[in-house]
């Protein structure tokens, strides 16, 4: 945290000049351990917040401008602060901020005039909820110290996503953003938006591994699959697939088309594995959660349709490392990351074979990230 903020001020001064009065904020990128494309359909979700994070350094301006620098891409953005309300969209990187801006300002927020430069550390495209950290860490520094409900600013920033964005997220990766506990997952209820920690058991580690593609494909098929789920809730007589058991659908398979009843069966089936999961989680029970990882996996490949090559080559070879409990793929799909579950002291191993045999098969080299449950977001 310590090195985070000393490159924020260095950075500021450098694109800004100096600041008095600067703040730094931060929110945590999240891997999602199980209970993948569940959170749209109200269901559960098993993340937990990385100590990859996004970085919002801010300080007052003078004159009534919004000015945003992103250390990332070397680019400056700016807007009127009285004209943020009816900001439309760019197809920029910089709609996630202006989003969270508009946001703030519709729900009462003075948005004040800033200089704010933001620095990510997670990898985007890589399905670690580059974007929801943005927000959250964007909406706390444009908010400068000032109050607001945690599950507000959640919300806040899912509106911005959905709405000025156009990606139909659910809630869980603002959720985490803000709620996520150092030391433990939570489980999210994406109904009743409560959550409860769980701490994982002794002896395991946990390694996200990045493909690093991120396939076309994805942009049309997520929406694709939230019409799809909606589909067969309606097609069910339910508010959302949360409301559904096996056997229901298993009635109802007759008079679903063969592609929403899969849709269906994965969404119904990983919110059973997250109480599974949860359940063995409490036992110690380190084989069963490896499988229910696996079983997640192939339910997203198969049922739902959004693994690739690469996705499933990781899962693949990661299986046949020693000390590899499970695997699958992780966030939207079509790219990203896997979450690999590890007994602890295997990591050497897993580092060096899954690298190796990813840049022989694809003439590339993945990334590798340990993931150690961090806090969710705050002030530095």
């Amino acid at each position: 945290m310590v090195g985070a903020a000393a490159l924020l001020s260095e950075a500021f001064l450098r694109v800004f000049g100096p600041a008095s009065n600067l703040r730094i904020w931060r929110a945590p990128g999240r891997v999602n351990l199980i209970g993948e494309h569940t959170d749209y359909n109200l269901g559960f979700v098993l993340p937990m917040a990385l100590e990859l994070a996004c970085y919002a350094a801010t300080a007052p301006r003078s004159d009534d401008r919004l000015r945003v620098f992103s250390e990332n891409y070397g680019e400056a953005r700016e807007w009127p602060v009285g004209r943020l309300a009816a900001a439309r969209p760019a197809g920029h990187w910089s709609d996630y901020l202006l989003g969270v801006a508009r946001e703030l300002v519709r729900a009462g927020y003075e948005v004040r005039p800033a200089n704010l430069l933001v620095w990510s550390t997670v990898p985007p495209g890589s399905g670690l909820s580059s974007s929801a950290a943005l927000e959250v860490s964007v909406a706390l520094a444009l908010l400068d110290g000032r109050p607001i409900a945690p599950l507000e600013l959640v919300q806040l920033c899912r509106r911005a996503e959905n709405d000025f964005v156009g990606a139909p997220c659910g809630i869980m990766d603002q959720y985490v953003a803000v709620f996520g506990q150092k030391g433990a997952a939570i489980r999210i209820d994406c109904r009743s938006l409560e959550h409860q920690p769980i701490e994982l058991p002794a002896g395991i580690a946990v390694l996200a591994v990045n493909t690093m593609v991120k396939h076309e494909l994805g942009h049309s098929s997520y929406p694709e699959r939230v019409a799809q789920c909606r589909q067969a809730a309606a097609r069910l007589g339910v508010e959302s697939l949360r409301d559904v058991t096996l056997e229901m659908l298993e009635k109802a398979r007759a008079e679903l088309p063969d592609v929403v009843y899969r849709r269906a069966r994965h969404v119904v089936t990983e919110n059973l594995r997250v109480e599974q999961f949860m359940k063995a989680c409490a036992e110690g029970d380190l084989a069963t959660m490896g499988r229910l990882l696996v079983a997640s996996h192939k339910s997203l490949r198969d049922d739902y349709e959004v693994s690739c090559d690469e996705l499933d080559f990781l899962v693949e070879t990661a299986l046949g490392i020693e000390g590899v409990l499970g695997g699958r793929m992780t966030g939207g799909g079509f790219g990203g990351c896997t979450v690999n579950l590890l007994e602890a002291g295997a990591e050497d191993c897993f580092h060096r074979e899954i690298s190796e045999a990813y840049r022989r098969r694809f003439g590339r080299d993945c990334q590798i990230y340990p993931c150690v449950p961090a806090a969710g977001a705050g002030q530095l």
